[in-house]
């Protein structure tokens, strides 16, 4: 038996981290050129302007005086590149809409340039002979300045595994966050003419799996193997300087700051599809949540499951419970509800009687823009039986969790408490205090596709 849970351990292990063995550096890899990020496309996929605007930068710096983190502290080692200009004016030569200019070394242009002249004058072949001057030096029309001014390490950390008898394997992850600052602004008279903001998430995961065992009195087996995997700091410090350009070039055109070679339609359809994704962004909160609202203003449930009781006699039983409602949102976070279920309750060899129930309930939805939530309600009710003749009000209340499968249509599961104000629920009155029973149910809801009129709510 313990040599078929080791092979078939082994084999899961292979099967599982191919990915990973199939990859490892094992030999010396020669020198590429540089990757391309997903915003190098859409930057270099601009509409081409009608004249390239000159451009300098003097330096766009780390502003988040961090330092590059480890397990036991930070190191003298800065968390992001410090070549951030360089980066920034090989983004703005794949858009095509600038002219960048060298600023961020100008005394050492201006100094070869004083040694081309003093060479020219000092070896001068002929006296008659006058060199040609040089060139003038380009002077930019905007400047481009703003940084790095955050790098948020561990915003989100995390990981699961399990061990069984020597047996395991787990994984973790960490989420670091870098955010940028670029601003255009005009040499003739200082006016800022637009800010651009950008963030991008690093990511960084490990996989790791062991194995140790004995498989004999003598003999040990250990296993170990796994993989860590780091999005490089500079590759994401790349993205968000490229789609901060993207974004510069795009507003201007819709701000009207400079002409694009398109036509019309072509110009409209382009600055849709950017108003489209700005409104996406406008909307997004931290943690890939957004505030776009995913439930209509009316809603449908139905379910089922189990009702539990509480009362006199000992050795209750789950018995079945069917629930139907529908439920009106006056806020994203609030609604009423009203339902109508059917139950029954029971004690063991003793007691299996049916009820009706109409119920009232005031709901928060706690996580009302994402597609998982928890809720909670409280609310009261009436339950009677068949012949109407036990007829007594409650109060109750509950806590369950929901899933949106899409925008209309939700899964949820909840527990519920009710309180009778009578101890006759079980047509039996002893003891201290009234009857209780528990509801246990999943159900589903279906909201109809109307919202509050806007799409988020500050």
């Amino acid at each position: 038996m313990n040599r078929k849970i080791t092979i078939a351990f082994l084999l899961a292990l292979l099967l599982t981290s191919c990915g990973a063995y199939f990859n490892q550096p094992v030999g010396v890899q020669k020198a590429v050129f540089g990757e391309n990020t997903p915003a190098t496309i859409n930057l270099r996929s601009l509409p081409l302007p009608k004249e390239q605007v000159v451009v300098g930068v003097y330096k766009f710096k780390d502003q988040t005086g961090q330092y590059k983190p480890t397990e036991i502290g930070s190191t003298f080692s800065t968390a992001v590149t410090q070549g951030a200009t360089s980066i920034l004016i090989k983004a703005l030569q794949d858009s095509k809409w600038f002219v960048p200019i060298e600023r961020e070394n100008l005394s050492n242009l201006l100094n070869e340039r004083n040694i081309i002249r003093s060479t020219r004058q000092e070896y001068a072949t002929d006296s008659n002979t006058k060199d040609a001057p040089l060139t003038p030096l380009l002077f930019a029309g905007v400047l481009l300045e703003g940084g790095i001014i955050s790098y948020d390490s561990n915003i989100i950390t995390g990981g699961y595994g399990a061990r069984y008898f020597g047996a395991g394997a787990s994984t973790q992850y960490r989420q670091d966050r870098i955010s940028i600052y670029l601003r255009l602004v005009s040499t003739s008279n200082g006016k800022i003419l637009n800010t651009v903001y950008v963030s991008k998430t690093i990511l960084s995961q490990s996989i790791d799996a062991s194995l140790f065992r004995y498989v004999n009195i003598n003999r040990l087996l250990e296993v170990e193997t796994g993989y860590t995997r780091n999005e490089p700091i500079q590759l994401a410090v790349t993205e968000a300087i490229e789609k901060a350009v993207e974004g510069l070039v795009v507003d201007g055109i819709k701000d009207k700051i400079w002409e694009v070679k398109a036509t019309n339609d072509e110009v409209k359809a382009f600055l849709d599809s950017y108003a489209k994704e700005k409104e996406e962004a406008d909307l997004a909160l931290l943690y890939g949540r957004d505030r776009n609202e995913k439930r209509g203003k009316v809603g449908f449930d139905v379910g089922g499951g189990a009702a539990y009781i509480d009362g006199d006699y000992a050795n209750p039983t789950p018995k079945p419970m069917v629930k139907a409602g529908m439920r009106y949102f006056f806020t994203p976070y609030f609604d009423i509800s009203g339902s109508f279920s059917v139950f029954r309750v029971g004690n063991k060899d003793r007691l299996d009687v049916g009820y009706g129930s109409i119920d009232v309930n005031l709901d928060f939805l706690i996580l009302p823009y994402d597609s998982f939530s928890p809720f909670v309600y409280v609310g009261t009710g009436t339950y009677f039986n068949s012949a109407y003749e036990n007829v007594q009000s409650k109060i109750q209340g509950g806590l369950g969790l929901e899933y949106l499968v899409s925008n209309n249509f939700g899964i949820k599961a909840y527990s519920e408490f009710n309180m009778s104000f009578s101890d006759n629920l079980d047509y039996i009155d002893a003891g201290k205090r009234d009857d209780y029973f528990y509801c246990f149910g999943l159900g589903v809801s279906y909201y109809l596709p109307q919202h509050f009129g806007k799409k988020s709510v500050k």
